[in-house]
């Protein structure tokens, strides 16, 4: 009798702890996925203390909408806001610098927790090289509307509905689509879901799986990953309509046939450079793999912004200038 009590209370608090578990991270990850308009942004997992750490799993996290209040000149005396409608009426903000139609076109797209004024840097070198920059918003960030997030997964029909409008309404003698992170993902996505045709891909600090993103996290705030990033994975799905589980790069990389560069930090830790060359090594046609020494997750045109500059000019040059005409004919 004594045994099949023990083993009930076992099974009561095995129990009661997956509800907790459960608990947590359905309110972490509607954290993740949906932004506030108060306070400020809770701080990045590796520079938070020990209790800042256990606060956060326990009391929540916050992350604000991400924005700006720079101009489109800020960029370019000639930068002009362009506003896309999107379907679900959604509006996508984005900035245009227009070097004229016998350029190439660089459409630009952030990463998760970032919004088109955090890539003026890349912005203002592809304009350097002589291109015509669009600078994009996804949904839920800067000038766009929403306030939710998919990590890249709806995202994709952002992208796919930014290269159809400047398609259709500029015309420019190759398009290439820049994204950094979450952005580099929304981009396969949509060559593989809505059958975009960009000249070029630029993808940078791209992961390879959303599980494995996720539980990079927990390695990062030293905390173990099985079972809780699983569990933010299935709810972070729930939240926004999706399979997270489904939301692998490493799988839409196979439908990228353009060329393609990849670029990565050898010590990124949200992103592991072992992920970015799954990706990489995904893809069936022409690709480049950049590595950035000693870089992590960061923006590296402004950690490295001459080796940025002479990586993306020299496969510019070499990948896509000889496309010239293409969109014409």
């Amino acid at each position: 009798m004594k045994k099949k009590h023990m083993l009930v209370g076992i099974l009561i608090i095995v129990v009661a702890g997956f509800v907790v578990l459960n608990v947590l991270a359905y309110g972490r990850a509607h954290d993740m996925m949906y932004f506030t308009a108060q306070g400020s942004s809770t701080s990045r997992p590796e520079s938070l203390t020990i209790a800042g750490r256990l606060r956060a799993v326990f009391a929540g996290i916050n992350v604000r909408r991400p924005a700006s209040d720079l101009d489109p000149v800020a960029l370019a005396a000639n930068c002009r806001r362009i506003p896309i409608p999107c379907p679900g009426d959604i509006t996508l903000g984005t900035w245009y610098c227009d070097r004229g139609s016998d350029t190439q076109l660089a459409v630009l797209f952030h990463g998760y927790t970032g919004e088109k004024a955090t890539l003026l840097n890349e912005a203002q070198i592809f304009l350097d090289l002589g291109m015509s920059v669009l600078l994009v918003d996804f949904r839920g960030s800067g000038e766009s509307s929403e306030t939710y997030t998919t990590i890249g997964f709806d995202e994709a029909v952002d992208v796919a509905t930014v290269v159809q409008f400047a398609e259709n309404t500029f015309s420019h003698s190759s398009i290439i689509l820049f994204g950094q992170s979450m952005g580099a993902v929304a981009i396969m996505r949509a060559i593989k879901e809505y059958d975009i045709n960009p000249d070029a891909v630029i993808a940078e600090a791209v992961f390879d799986t959303m599980l494995n993103t996720v539980r990079n996290r927990f390695k990062k705030m030293q905390l173990p990953s099985f079972p809780s990033a699983e569990l933010l994975v299935f709810w972070g799905g729930k939240h926004t309509g999706f399979n997270a589980f489904s939301h692998n790069p490493v799988d839409y990389a196979r439908s990228v046939r353009c060329p393609i560069l990849f670029m990565h930090g050898s010590n990124d830790e949200r992103a592991t450079i072992d992920e970015g060359r799954r990706v990489y090594c995904a893809v069936p046609g022409m690709k480049e793999f950049k590595e950035f020494s000693s870089a992590g997750h960061e923006a590296y045109a402004s950690s490295f912004p001459d080796e940025w500059k002479n990586t993306v000019a020299k496969f510019v040059k070499t990948t896509v200038t000889g496309m010239k005409g293409r969109r014409e004919t």
